[in-house]
């Protein structure tokens, strides 16, 4: 097995490390190591992908205004999906001859701008218009990045990154979720309200880190409970009675009740990583995984390496989003679906197998540098060969991409084994998953090389500020679904739609102050960065380790810990999300364990 390597990112400059399993990998899939980092690596793909973007743009053929991944300002050309995807058509027509006597990468971009794009990337939808990078829905507003397999979803509004969702509003990272609102990662929950990862409840309000609980408001760490308040147990009756007096209806109560809560959960201890049914995992919100390192977002994987946002993958490294039962993935982004050695691709699905710098690809095998085919063998550049003309091609067009690689703008080089350069990207960083997860300015994206387009958007007058709508929903009639209301936060205009207010109507709930684009970044708060950090388990036996920031000290239940005696430090180090200067109180695993009830 190789030693491991300690290489210097030739965009960020800092060292990294190439393990002796990253070596296995790359000579698995016949792949140079990389030279950048596995951060740089990862920016670079969120730049090609748009969790949760819509624009208007107009198509190719009539010039007629369409939904839109992309905005006006992007240079790549776009059909209606519907007609993308049909007959009419042939991306074939777009082939070309290999030019020795130019860098692959400046052919490809010719190939990119010169193919048309589907307008959105969107499969089986009804009545779901203003949707994107979703598959299976009914009934739904502005949903992003959810559905696949067949999960289905419907009636639901503002989630991103969801499956089997039902009648339900402001979500993240959810799962087989039904009349919930305001939650961030949850898996099997009913009627449940401004919670974040918690699993299996009904009918709880504000609750952190809750698995099978039902009735409880404010609560954090429990496990099997009910009628519960701040962690406190309560009859049925006097439960019930409570609930109703802190008045929820009202938005000033509410926001109080929400401040609470959150203030009352930073006084327990918090798993050092999000995951459960792990085997030999460093990552963070991983489920149900084996074998996974430096990962981030992910359900069903084993063996695999610095990728994020997958279902059901295998055997890969450096993936971003997707999966579908896929292995041997490598620096792709947005591929699934029964796919099998891509490498350097996007957007390609289904059922491809052997492609290598595709974009737009599906149903394909053994495509070197294709963008749009279906259906397709054997085609480098959209232009088909014979097997065995295919594979001397091949071999050549790579070693010409090591004689003559691709320089950007900052003398980036890029040979074969790198992905596509971030300029390349339909997007601009701005519009892309990338500044989600990797915020940067203007000015910072344009010296990595990232476009940033700032689109004319459309300005409305408001009717109606934030501030003056009524303070509870009983006092709230249907015309306000008329009314254009300026957000308390960005002052951008948004509004009431017809089955949002039906559902706050229902659960008793007040009108929102923020856009759904400020009610999304609040959310975000609650999500831990991409990044990992070597920390000690802040169990100090008896107590937790005081927290300097809030002065927080957690006082543990008295309970055997497995991993030191009582009244012990405990030992145990890891890697972890949460940065030192944090204030939350960070335990192991067998220490939070012990403290949760």
């Amino acid at each position: 097995m190789n030693q491991s390597e300690t290489k210097t990112c030739q965009n960020c400059k800092t060292q990294f490390t190439i393990e002796p399993e990253d070596f296995l990998f790359y000579e698995k899939i016949s792949v140079p190591p990389p030279t950048f980092c596995p951060e740089c690596r990862a920016v670079r793909r969120y730049a090609f992908w748009s969790e949760r973007t819509l624009f208007r743009k107009p198509e190719a053929l009539a010039g007629k205004e369409v939904f839109s991944t992309f905005s006006k300002a992007s240079p790549v050309k776009i059909y209606d999906h519907d007609y993308w995807w049909s007959d009419n058509w042939d991306p074939m027509a777009y082939g070309r001859e290999y030019d020795f006597s130019k860098p692959f990468f400046e052919q490809f971009r010719e190939l990119m701008y010169a193919v048309p794009w589907p307008s959105r990337s969107i499969k089986n939808l009804v009545r779901s218009d203003y949707c994107n990078q979703v598959a299976d829905l009914k009934d739904c507003y502005l949903c992003f990045n959810g559905g696949s397999h067949g999960d289905k979803s419907e009636n639901c509004l503002y989630g991103i990154k969801f499956l089997s969702m039902r009648n339900s509003m402001d979500f993240y990272m959810t799962n087989n979720c039904e009349l919930c609102y305001e939650v961030f990662s949850a898996g099997r929950c009913w009627q449940v309200f401004f919670t974040v990862e918690s699993g299996d409840c009904r009918n709880v309000w504000f609750c952190l880190n809750c698995d099978n609980c039902s009735d409880c408001f404010g609560c954090v760490n429990l496990r099997h409970k009910q009628y519960h308040i701040f962690n406190e147990p309560h009859a049925k009756e006097e439960y019930m009675k409570k609930i109703k007096e802190f008045n929820l209806g009202s938005y000033r109560a509410l926001e109080e009740s929400k401040r609470k809560a959150h203030e009352f959960w930073s006084r327990f201890p918090m798993r050092y990583a999000h995951g459960t049914h792990n085997t030999n995992v460093v990552g963070e919100y991983i489920y149900h995984a084996k074998n996974v390192f430096r990962s981030y977002q992910g359900l069903n994987m084993e063996n695999i390496r610095y990728s994020q946002d997958m279902v059901d993958a295998r055997d890969s490294s450096d993936f971003t989003s997707w999966g579908g039962d896929s292995e041997l993935i490598y620096e792709a982004v947005v591929c699934g679906e029964n796919c099998y050695d891509l490498k350097f691709c996007t957007d390609c699905w289904p059922d491809c197998e052997n492609l290598e710098y595709c974009m737009l690809c599906h149903s394909s095998s053994n495509l070197f540098g294709c963008v749009g085919l279906k259906k397709k063998q054997y085609c480098i550049l959209n232009k088909e060969y014979s097997p065995q003309e295919f594979k001397e091609l091949r071999k050549r067009i790579i070693e010409h991409m090591h004689a003559m690689p691709f320089k950007d703008q900052n003398e980036r080089k890029y040979r074969y084994g790198e992905f596509f350069p971030p300029e390349f990207s339909p997007l601009g960083y701005n519009e892309s998953a990338a500044s989600d997860y990797f915020p940067k300015s203007k000015e910072a994206a344009a010296q990595g090389g990232f476009n940033w387009w700032e689109e004319d958007k459309k300005k409305f007058d408001t009717t109606i500020r934030s501030s003056d709508l009524p303070d509870h929903i009983n006092d709230v009639a249907q015309d306000v679904t008329k009314e254009i209301i300026e957000c308390l936060s960005c002052a951008r205009a948004y509004r009431i739609v017809k089955p949002e207010f039906e559902f706050y109507k229902r659960f008793r709930l007040p009108l929102p102050r923020l856009c759904d684009g400020c009610r999304h970044r609040e959310r975000m708060q609650f999500r831990n960065p991409m990044k990992w950090y070597a920390r000690k388990c802040m169990c100090a036996g008896e107590t937790s380790d005081e927290q300097p920031r809030t002065n927080h000290q957690y006082a543990n239940l008295g309970l055997p810990h497995t991993s030191h005696k009582n009244g012990e430090h405990c030992p145990n180090a890891f890697e972890t999300s949460y940065q030192p200067e944090r204030p939350e109180i960070v335990y192991c695993e067998p220490c939070y364990q012990a403290e949760v009830i």
